[in-house]
């Protein structure tokens, strides 16, 4: 692709420019580089080769670099293999590439030692920093965030901003539905001892049980990995419940493979209800029941919250907190409590 007769030379690229070299109104090239998804994938691809051609820089980004800023922000993942971070990651790209900023995206392996030294570096070459399901104490969360913009998903840390998914009162509703379905002895599959998630599930669990008047035990801690759900089974089986709701998709879909070896048949000998609803929790065998919530939604809010911190509007007081609503999805891994003999 060749640039056009007149095309500038001397002067930053515009968005007018990127238009007129592939042949586009500059409404679309906005489109384009902004929500990809509403554009024709050979006129998205023709824009993008024309912005490259040009060096093109959107807008903010460029007040961003000329301001001293990186125009990057990092989004730190505990474990980027884990289906429930897609969505997340997809949220914060679309809205960091719609402002004009640049995504770098690190795997801090479930690893506080990992992500302590990450958000360190970071000071040097982000703006900002989004920390999702955060492994590290209160303190140090706090002391990060006092030296480079930090937005928390799924983590509530005094002074922090931090975006919530409600996926207690989403788990109360798997423990209404369980008793509904006449089970009265339920397992918690807990996640890992430092996951601040599990200890609000737990919490809040333990306490609708008690008022319901069911037993309620917890097994674990487990990884939140497919592996982890076979120790979480026999667990289970061990323990003498009928149903259990598990930390997350990955250990619930382990187990349901783990039952399956024992010849324990789910939902008729046990129940099983997991949470995240990540891709392939409706065609497992069987489906999972589980708890379902708006991933990339949150992964949009963050962003949206980070950047009220970087370039806060005149006279706006930058929000410092968003909860998102969750809701069970029934599907077939969950039934009537077995008779037993």
């Amino acid at each position: 692709m060749s640039v056009p007769l007149g095309a500038p030379t001397d002067r930053p690229a515009t968005i007018h420019d990127v238009a007129t070299l592939s042949g586009v109104a500059a409404s679309t090239v906005s489109r384009a580089l902004s929500t990809p998804d509403r554009v024709n994938i050979r006129t998205r691809v023709r824009i993008e080769a024309a912005a490259a051609q040009l060096h093109y820089i959107p807008n903010a980004q460029a007040k961003a670099l000329s301001s001293g800023r990186t125009g990057a922000v990092a989004v730190l993942v505990a474990d980027i293999t884990n289906p429930f971070y897609f969505d997340i990651i997809r949220g914060t790209q679309l809205q960091l590439k719609a402002a004009g900023y640049t995504q770098l995206l690190v795997d801090t392996e479930e690893s506080e030692d990992v992500e302590a030294n990450t958000l360190e570096q970071l000071r040097k070459s982000a703006d900002g920093v989004i920390v999702t399901a955060s492994r590290l104490p209160d303190e140090a969360l706090a002391a990060a965030a006092a030296k480079l913009p930090m937005v928390t998903i799924n983590r509530d840390v005094p002074g922090v901003p931090s975006v919530l998914l409600d996926t207690p009162t989403a788990t109360n509703q798997a423990l209404d539905h369980l008793i509904s379905l006449g089970h009265s002895r339920i397992a918690f599959i807990a996640g890992p001892a430092s996951s601040r998630s599990s200890h609000r599930r737990w919490e809040s669990l333990e306490a609708a049980a008690q008022e319901h008047g069911v037993e309620l035990v917890r097994l674990g801690p487990f990884a939140p990995h497919t592996h982890s759900g076979a120790a979480a089974a026999d667990a289970a089986v061990h323990s003498g419940v009928s149903a259990t709701i598990v930390f997350n998709d990955l250990i619930a879909i382990g187990m349901l493979a783990r039952l399956r070896e024992r010849g324990v048949h789910v939902p008729a000998d046990m129940s099983i209800v997991g949470c995240d609803d990540i891709f392939g929790a409706d065609f497992c065998s069987p489906p999972l029941t589980t708890v379902t919530a708006p991933v990339e939604q949150a992964g949009r809010t963050a962003v949206t919250l980070l950047l009220s911190q970087i370039s806060p509007n005149h006279g706006a007081a930058p929000r410092r907190q968003a909860v998102l609503p969750t809701h069970l999805t029934i599907r077939a891994s969950t039934g009537p409590a077995p008779v037993r003999r």
